[in-house]
């Protein structure tokens, strides 16, 4: 078949990105023409709270990536269409994030042939910041499309309340970018860090809905500061570092804070998980993360809230924690982890674990769906 995904690519940076990447090679390796058509206009630069919104890693090889839509420019949205049209696809994959662009992706769908076979892959219905007219927005995406698929059971339910239309739900892969994990003391040696510390990793970008307070407050729990645990803060923040300082000069932490306010090239990615002894993903809301599954990738266990998909991948004192959103009940749980050395037993199991996370997988059940809809 002939498949197109669009959505953001390389030079956009971000997970969004990475995994489109990814999709698109585990799709030529079926045997499929693959590629993708990404944006020359993604976001305003005023809607845009980070420093940048473009890569410095190198632009990926073996993938077609063709820079077409405007999302600004409803002429651009028909010129567009027009052109997918020419192509002649099979199937076309459209990932959806943010309402505010489903005029642009929504209109495009519903400008091609009605021939082509449209999914959507939904990352969120509603985001986790919710803004006036959400909804609506959202309504006019998913009518656009023949089917959808989810990287998350809760994005699966959310959806349910806008179409009765084909829908699947596979778990998010692993992207196949990372690299290998390296030995602890190397890639501790590498970041400057002590080597011989215990450390927890908080990875990615700094938002409200991600909850850096409770783990910063699960650090301030006093049987926790006995252990003198170190958290790596690494991720641009995208909303006032200061009431975060301010908490960790509360909480008396100023020896334990590690920051580094910057987007992490994919590259450098392996050091920060090596080096970590636990990653914590104390998040408010959420439908999935893949922040779980570079840890997967790199076998580092996992600290996970119960909110959204989070804690359908993480196996409860099996490769992790699934906590409620207390400060205390995380305290609890980094002291069973470090009291009890359940370091190794946690990999272990992920080892095993983490094979159902193939993007050869996730294809085939893409596949799956276009054969369903077709």
């Amino acid at each position: 078949m002939k498949i197109i995904i669009i959505g953001p690519s390389y030079p956009y940076r971000g997970g969004i990105a990475d995994t489109n990447e990814s999709m698109c090679r585990a799709l030529s390796k079926e045997g499929h023409d693959t590629s993708i058509i990404t944006f020359t206009v993604q976001y305003p630069s005023f809607l845009f709270p980070g420093k940048t919104q473009y890569a410095v890693d190198k632009k990926p090889p073996n993938i077609s990536i063709t820079r077409l839509i405007n999302s600004i420019n409803p002429l651009n949205w028909i010129w567009v269409a027009r052109k997918i049209n020419r192509l002649k696809p099979d199937l076309v994959i459209v990932r959806y994030w943010l309402p505010v662009l489903a005029p642009c992706l929504g209109t495009i769908v519903r400008l091609l042939n009605k021939n082509v076979v449209t999914i959507a892959m939904c990352d969120n219905v509603i985001p986790h910041e919710k803004r006036l007219g959400d909804r609506s927005l959202t309504r006019y995406f998913i009518g656009a499309f023949n089917g959808f698929m989810t990287l998350s059971k809760t994005t699966l339910e959310e959806l349910t309340s806008f179409t009765d239309k084909s829908k699947r739900y596979h778990p998010h892969p692993i992207n196949d970018d990372l690299g290998e994990a390296v030995p602890q003391k190397q890639a501790r040696e590498y970041l400057g860090l002590d080597i011989d510390s215990k450390y927890l990793l908080f990875f990615g970008l700094i938002r409200e809905y991600k909850g850096l307070d409770l783990a910063l407050k699960a650090l301030g729990v006093e049987k926790v500061k006995q252990l003198n645990i170190k958290l790596l803060i690494v991720g641009e923040f995208y909303e006032p570092k200061e009431k975060y300082i301010e908490l960790v000069n509360q909480l008396g932490l100023n020896d334990n804070i590690i920051i580094v306010d910057e987007f992490i090239p994919i590259e450098k990615i392996k050091y920060y998980f090596s080096a970590a002894d636990l990653v914590v993903q104390t998040y408010k809301s959420a439908s999935q993360s893949g922040i779980s599954q570079i840890a997967f990738n790199f076998t580092c266990p996992i600290l996970v809230t119960n909110v959204g998909g989070l804690s359908e991948i993480v196996l409860h004192q099996q490769i992790g924690y699934v906590c409620e959103k207390e400060p205390q009940e995380i305290a609890d749980s980094i002291l069973d982890y470090f009291n009890n050395d359940r370091r190794d037993g946690f990999r272990a199991n992920m080892q095993v674990e983490k094979q159902k996370y193939s993007w050869g997988a996730f294809a085939n059940a893409l596949l799956g769906l276009y054969q369903e809809i077709k």
